[in-house]
């Protein structure tokens, strides 16, 4: 008896339907360079990117976005 041929999915074709954030999940700082950036270079256009890049990455350290920073809701809970 003959067998029957299995026809396989290859990997890229069950991913053809998803946009990049939703295959790789973006790190919080990722997601907060990704949302500060174009802000940081509307409030100074005359900012090269990696300037503006510095900036936004300076920021980072005591934003409340941050999960090392002190700003950040579970680090600003006192112990009981």
């Amino acid at each position: 008896m003959a067998r029957e041929k299995t026809t396989r999915k290859s990997a890229s074709m069950s991913l053809t339907n998803f946009t990049m954030s939703e295959i790789f999940k973006l790190s919080p700082y990722n997601k907060y360079v990704k949302s500060e950036l174009p802000k940081v270079k509307a409030d100074n256009p005359d900012l090269d990117h990696k300037a503006a890049f510095k900036l936004v990455a300076e920021r980072w350290k005591n934003s409340p976005e941050n999960p090392k920073s002190p700003e950040y809701p579970k680090n600003n809970q006192t112990q009981k």
